[in-house]
């Protein structure tokens, strides 16, 4: 017999509980269907004034779920820090350094749920008749005479990038016509979009190279080290036009405008990446927001895409808009924490590059609270010798990773949500599949 999906998260307290899933939403009390609707295509929703508190909310949760899982007093072997409630009964650590052995990390429990009787299916199987010809697509609309500009515009698309955008692509496209009364098979425009998504994001990728003198991308030499920085712009533009002139034959206005919407979110978010705020606060709203424009709008505008061209219901467009923004911030906080966990084997680049690059992700922005020292440093860019070593050490001393990881679980929890008001398929469920495989990736 079938079972209603049901969020199953440990260690919650309903009052944090209830504001965490309003601020992730940004609902405050609204109906928890739609609320976003008057934020409903206009692309502003990346950072709503209550990003913050899901941040707050989350660390609330994040103690008080290590808070209930200390020992009784007087259990051998284990430290027995003090910690005190509020009048909220949110829980509050009084040492300023974590203990690696008292505490473990909250893990989502959510996944193990099913909409159907079947099991979750495996996205990569589902998509992968859609996705077997990708890069010949790509190829072809990258054609050119000139055998260096090919060259260098092929380089990348040589079948052994992850096709992480154009999976969730092909499955929210399938997830929708299903839910639209018609076959899961892909229209031609929604095929084109998603070889379209992964043409933004790859040609994103070359310009952010030249920008930030990288020398490894997907475990080979970067572009600019091979051919040098000014032809290396010039293929991420070359990729982007091809890429802009397959939007104009899909001949759907407001799939263009949509995807149009994702290049300039591009370009806005490696602005804001160049600056920092001085408050706290907008400092983590200035991160969050940045997340979404220059991972996550890719991904939810090209859910949104898909959508619009088999359903006119705009409450459609905004589940798979709201599944990708959610997927999207996750899977880039994600991408922050695995720059201080996985080994430059496992990335394909060297790890500690956004300290290098003297950007504060996640895992910084959270130790500051516990090491105030890192205050200085991020207003710095850690450009003093030994700051990055020391930002490095501070890190791991305190509950940054965790945290970070554990605002990844929410936003992935919220994208479950979103996802689930859909009717039920294989491609829905390979979708709620992918929250779990984007907080558990090595690389």
């Amino acid at each position: 017999m079938a079972i209603p999906w049901r969020l199953c998260w440990r260690w919650t307290t309903g009052a944090t509980s209830t504001r965490v899933l309003e601020t992730i939403c940004g609902f405050n009390g609204r109906s928890a269907t739609f609320a976003a609707s008057s934020l409903r295509g206009t692309g502003a929703v990346a950072c709503s004034g209550y990003e913050v508190d899901i941040v707050r909310a989350c660390q609330c949760q994040y103690f008080a779920g290590r808070a209930c899982c200390q020992p009784k007093e007087g259990q051998p072997g284990l430290s027995s820090r003090p910690v005190h409630t509020t009048s909220k009964g949110n829980y509050i650590l009084t040492s300023r350094h974590k203990s690696r052995l008292l505490y473990p990390t909250p893990k989502p429990c959510c996944c193990k749920r099913i909409h159907s009787d079947a099991k979750l299916k495996d996205p990569f199987t589902l998509a992968q008749k859609d996705l077997n010809h990708l890069y010949d697509d790509i190829k072809k609309e990258l054609f050119v005479s000139k055998s260096e500009l090919k060259s260098l515009c092929d380089y990348y698309f040589d079948g052994k990038g992850k096709a992480f955008r154009p999976m969730i692509v092909v499955l929210m496209a399938r997830a929708c016509n299903i839910h639209s009364n018609r076959d899961g098979d892909l229209l031609p425009g929604q095929r084109s979009i998603a070889m379209i998504s992964e043409m933004i994001h790859t040609a994103s990728l070359v310009h952010d190279d030249v920008i930030d003198g990288s020398d490894k991308r997907r475990g080979k030499t970067t572009i600019n080290e091979v051919w040098g920085e000014r032809k290396a712009i010039l293929a991420g533009d070359f990729i982007l036009s091809a890429a802009s002139m397959a939007l104009a034959r899909i001949g759907n206005n407001t799939v263009v405008s949509v995807l149009s919407q994702v290049i300039e979110d591009l370009v806005r978010g490696e602005f804001m990446q160049l600056g920092s705020k001085e408050n706290e606060n907008e400092r983590f709203k200035h991160y969050l927001e940045k997340n979404f424009k220059k991972t996550a709008s890719l991904i939810a505008n090209s859910c949104k895409a898909v959508s619009i061209l088999v359903n006119s219901d705009p409450e459609v467009h905004e589940i798979a808009f709201q599944y990708g923004r959610n997927v999207g911030i996750a899977f880039q906080l994600v991408d922050d924490v695995l720059d201080f966990t996985a080994c430059a084997s496992q990335l394909g680049k060297p790890s500690a590059t956004d300290l290098k690059l003297g950007l504060a992700t996640g895992p910084v922005l959270f130790a500051c609270q516990q090491f105030p020292e890192l205050h200085a440093m991020i207003m710095r860019r850690f450009s003093t010798s030994g700051d990055v070593d020391r930002a490095w050490q501070y890190v791991l001393e305190s509950d940054g990773v965790d945290q970070t990881n554990y605002l990844a679980q929410r936003y992935c929890q919220e994208a479950i949500r979103q996802i689930s008001l859909l009717r039920p398929s294989p491609e829905r469920d390979a979708l709620i599949r992918l929250t779990e495989m984007v907080l558990t990736r090595d690389k």
